[in-house]
Parts: structure tokens; sequence; C-alpha cells
């Protein structure tokens, strides 16, 4: 019977482990699959209904890494979440959430975000804020924190950021570095030592008077402040977003921020602010540039091979803004820009009305789609925006136009018209396609009314 026993046993670990075996190929696979999906679930419902405190969490977890935190601010224009400087009077060490003058939700950028800046060095600074209340000047400052973990270097990264904007002019303060750092040295010595002043004896009931720094008062462009914010912190806030208007393409003309791997092997215009850029040299000496522009939607790197370099050399240098028509490819899973021709970005003059080339009339054949009819192949919809003088109220109107089409996917084109006073610019959206339906039909007509869009058959 024990015998009998123990064969049967074999048997059944035989027949289980034969079940177990082939699964053995897949299970690590699906439990993967399952982790992942769980949390990618799980982070798509926090961005969709906290999107400031997903972002904000987002941004502190990759603070000092550029580029994220620029693709981060990117975002949060589209989302319409606006990010706020770093203030010494108003930022913590990481990214916050705080309200913004309207009463909606706001990112603070942080302070130790700000390279060359660590937690050690503005803390002292933080509490002393929280506890004594806003700083009033900068000599302020210097008497009340101990700023001995504050060097030059750091001193002046904050001053760059803008950090100091709400206390004094940046240049002002950059020009002065040592001299704010000799009062704060000395300021420290008193508190050590305890010397005080005769003011001290009435304890809060008369106020100190500061010792007063006589600043050289020195001016800096909008220009040199933005290249110092992108370099320390990834993105900047004094330049406005680049919101181009491209006119007289002659391929499709699309946005920084839509230029993805689904578009590989097509050629595309786009306009862009040069952000930065770098000279090499080939293996024969000939001189090309990788180069990143940026507009309002995110950025792209550019490749200008040798010959269109050695015709627009002039033209890649820092700060200019540019149209560049080339092909779209992937490098190790990157996106990047061929550049085939290359010239300035010129922002649309007021002109005369002009004709559209696209037919302004609505001339749908056949009968009318409803809602129980199938829809007409190779429907393209068409968007009309007027630009006005608010350009951050032109730029979130364009997010939520372009929100909207995503949120109903299909086969139907889109193409935007964009007037400036009386010029039109037709501009296709090569890589979005929408299913145009009564639900977008009521959407558009919130965002842009019964005549800012119609449909037609595409060509």
């Amino acid at each position: 019977a024990g015998a009998k026993k123990k064969e049967f046993s074999a048997e059944v670990a035989a027949e289980v482990f034969a079940l177990i075996e082939p699964f053995a190929g897949y299970a690590f696979n699906k439990a993967h699959s399952v982790s992942y999906a769980l949390i990618a679930y799980q982070t798509a419902y926090l961005k969709a209904n906290y999107p400031a405190a997903y972002i904000t969490a987002f941004l502190t977890i990759h603070a000092g890494q550029s580029e994220k935190v620029a693709n981060a601010v990117a975002e949060c224009r589209r989302l319409n979440i606006t990010v706020q400087p770093p203030d010494i009077n108003r930022s913590q060490p990481n990214f916050s959430i705080e309200k913004d003058g309207d009463g909606q939700l706001a990112i603070r950028f942080g302070l130790a975000a700000i390279k060359n800046v660590g937690t050690g060095a503005i803390e002292p600074i933080i509490s002393e804020c929280n506890e004594g209340g806003d700083f009033k000047s900068i000599e302020d400052l210097c008497r009340r924190c101990d700023l001995h973990a504050i060097n030059r270097r750091v001193m002046e990264s904050l001053i760059k950021a803008g950090a100091f904007d709400s206390l004094q002019d940046r240049g002002t303060l950059l020009n002065n570095v040592s001299r704010i750092l000799s009062l704060a040295q000395r300021e420290q010595r008193l508190r050590e030592t305890g010397q005080s002043t005769m003011f001290d004896l009435w304890g809060k009931a008369a106020q100190v008077p500061l010792a007063e720094l006589d600043l050289t008062p020195a001016d800096v462009s909008d220009r040199e402040k933005a290249v110092w914010e992108k370099e320390l912190m990834g993105v900047s806030f004094s330049e406005k977003p680049f919101s181009p208007v491209i006119s007289g393409a002659g391929a499709e003309a699309i946005f920084c921020g839509q230029i993805d791997a689904e578009l590989a092997g097509q050629s595309i215009v786009f306009a862009g602010r040069l952000i930065s850029v770098r000279y090499l040299l080939t293996r024969d000496n000939r001189s090309f540039a990788s180069a990143f522009l940026e507009d309002f939607s995110g950025q792209v790197e550019v490749m200008v091979w040798p010959k269109v370099y050695a015709e627009t050399g002039d033209l890649w240098q820092e700060g200019n803004e540019l149209v560049i028509q080339g092909k779209v490819r992937l490098r190790d899973d990157r996106v990047q820009i061929s550049c085939d021709s290359v010239r300035h970005y010129q922002p649309p003059q007021e002109k005369e009305p002009i004709v559209s080339p696209e037919p302004v009339e609505l001339e749908v054949p056949g009968e009318a789609v409803t809602a129980d009819t199938a829809p007409a192949e190779n429907r393209r919809l068409i968007i009309n925006i007027s630009q006005t003088s608010d350009e951050g109220g032109d730029i979130a109107r364009l997010n939520k136009i372009m929100a909207v089409l995503k949120v109903f996917p299909g086969q139907d084109e889109v193409q935007l018209n964009i007037t400036n006073g009386g010029e039109a610019t037709n501009l296709r959206l090569a890589n979005i396609h929408t299913n145009y339906c009564p639900e977008l039909e009521q959407r558009l007509v919130e965002l842009v009314g019964e005549d800012g869009f119609r449909v037609e058959t595409a060509a």
C-alpha cells in the first residue's frame, strides 16, 4: 500500500508539473504586465483628477533634470496650470502648490531645484521667513538669516534664477554680490558675539535700523535673464513662450510638441526658438550642428548637417526664431529632425484680407450626417481661430482645443485657420485625427462658437 501511495503521489506531482511548465515561460511576463498596467492606471487617474498635485510630485522627483523639468512645464501650459518662478518669500525647498491671483491652483518653483543650490543652504532662510514674515529688502534678509552656508556661487545662482526679484533688481544684486555677502558675514558675527545695539534694549517695541547697502545699479536684459534661467532651472520665466504662426509652408506645419515617433520618415515644417546649439566637426573636419528648438508645446532636436550648415551657419545662434523644414527620423529611440532648409521666422503682418485657399462655404454632398448615419469618409474639420493681443489667453484656448480633439479620436482630418488682422494662415495637424460627432460639436461650440468651425469633404 505504501508503494502504491508513493507511486500515486509521483504521478500527481508529474501531472501538476506538466501543467505548470508551459505556463512558466509567460507567467513572469503576465505578472510584469499587470504591475505596469496597474501603475499606469493609477498615475493616469491621478493626472486626470489631480493634475497640479501630480505634476508637482513629478517635478520634485525629477528636480535637477533640465529636460524633464522643461517637458513638465510645457505640459502645465497645455493644461492651463500656472508655474510660478522661484521667490525667496514664497518658495519652499521643493516644488509646492499655491493659489494664484484668480484662486486657481498653481505650482511654485522650489529653491532647492535651482542648480548649485542645496537644501541645507536655503532651509535657514525659509525657516526665518515662515517665522518672522516676508523679507522686505536684501538688507533685511542679511540681518535676519544665518547665511554661513551660502557662498558666492549659491548667492549668484539664486539671484540669476530670480529668487530675489521681489527684493531688488536682478542686475543690481548680481553687480553687488561681494557687498551683500560682506554684510551677511558682519551681521552673523554680531549675532555670534552677542553684541547688541541700544535699540535692542526695547525689544520689538522699537524697530532696529538696518545697515543700508549702497548698491550700484545695473541693468540686465530679458534675454540674459532667460539664458540664466534655462541654465539653472531648465525653463525660462522671463521670456514669453514662443507661439508661432507659419505662413507659406510647403509641407505639413506642426508644433514642436507634436513631433513624435509616429512621424518618422515624414517631411514637416515647424517653427521654434533656438535654446541651445552645439557646434561639431565631422571626421573630415566639416562643421555641423546639433540644436534644440522649442515653442509653447515642447522642444525638439534638429541636426544641421555640413551642406546645410555651410549655407546657413549665421542663423544658428541661441535666441534666434527659425522656421525649419526637414525630415523626422529616429536615432536610439530619440526623435530628431534632419534639417533640409531654414529661414528666420517672421511674424505675420497685418494686411488686407486675403482669400483662403480652402472653400469658405460648407458644402457636404448628399444627405446630412446625423447621429444615426454612418460618418462620411475623408472628412476635414476646419477650426477658425483669431489671434489677439492676449498671447497667454490664445495659447490656453489652443491647448483646450487640442485636448478636446484628442478626446474624440477618429479618421477625420483637422485644419486650423489662424487669422491675425487681415491675414489667414492654414495649419494642417498632421498627427491628429478626430471623429466629428454631436458631442465634439457641442464642445467646439463652447470654445470657438457656432461659426468657429465647419466640416467638409477632404480632397
